[in-house]
């Protein structure tokens, strides 16, 4: 899902008065950042320099603090839908953008791994490697995760994000991307905004009909988790799985179970 602004919207916003020039607050904010670092500032210093200007009604300083009072934590505001956050008064798509890409940066460097692709080979690890960034979202987010033979991480592609209820999601979704991918197993990630990671009819129908279609054209599906802030829930690991794969199916329950034995000791 794209949220951009339009040239016109940001013209329309400079004719009603927005300031473009940085205020007072947000060049001390700049001035200690460039002398003593970004973790001298506080959150609402943070923000108002990512939003970069206010609205014609506040300055960016209070914008950035009246967002903070607003919800609980950073996280609640990570976790908001783009278009739910662009329509909070004085924000716009522009700033949304900007303030939301810079928590998914954050993210993204807090648990790349500088050594090597990520071995997804259990459903815990899967969980360890995705929950900080699905388990607090506020909106479906479906990705497929790509793997290789020994069951690396290759790429990591958003599918949709909505309710498998409400989107018209079918297995060709999943695979196009998928297929020019040139991965040799798939393995669907989705989150439960409610907590309750316990599969809906939707999200064991969906899973089936992916299963079949990755039999067919030769890329298995090892399995389909679902997180929830109350934990997770893997069809594999319960079992749910329907078709009979071969390789890479194995693999994964081999490493997993040895996995699950290694963490007994």
């Amino acid at each position: 899902m794209k949220n951009t602004a339009s040239s016109h919207g940001c013209f329309i916003a400079w004719q009603a008065g927005v300031s473009r020039k940085p205020t007072k607050h947000s060049l001390d904010a700049r001035e200690r950042l460039l002398r003593i670092g970004a973790s001298a500032l506080s959150n609402s210093e943070l923000i108002a320099l990512i939003l970069g200007t206010g609205s014609a009604q506040k300055n960016v300083a209070a914008l950035a603090t009246e967002l903070l009072n607003e919800f609980p934590s950073l996280r609640h505001i990570r976790g908001l839908d783009p278009k739910q956050l662009s329509k909070k008064p004085g924000i716009g798509s522009a700033k949304a953008s900007r303030l939301l890409a810079a928590f998914e940066l954050g993210s993204r460097a807090n648990h790349a791994n500088p050594d090597s692709d990520p071995v997804l080979n259990s459903s815990a690890a899967v969980d360890q490697h995705l929950r900080p960034r699905l388990a607090h979202l506020q909106q479906e987010h479906l990705l497929a995760l790509c793997l290789d033979t020994r069951l690396r991480l290759k790429r990591e592609l958003p599918v949709a994000i909505g309710g498998l209820s409400s989107c018209s999601l079918r297995p060709a979704d999943v695979f196009r991307p998928v297929l020019s991918e040139g991965a040799s197993a798939v393995l669907l990630v989705h989150n439960h905004p409610s907590g309750d990671p316990k599969p809906s009819p939707e999200d064991e129908q969906f899973t089936h009909q992916v299963e079949k279609a990755g039999a067919l054209l030769g890329i298995s599906l090892v399995d389909h988790i679902i997180i929830g802030s109350e934990g997770y829930f893997s069809f594999n690991d319960q079992k749910m799985l329907l078709v009979a794969q071969d390789g890479q199916k194995r693999i994964f329950n081999t490493l997993a179970n040895s996995g699950k034995k290694s963490t007994k000791k």
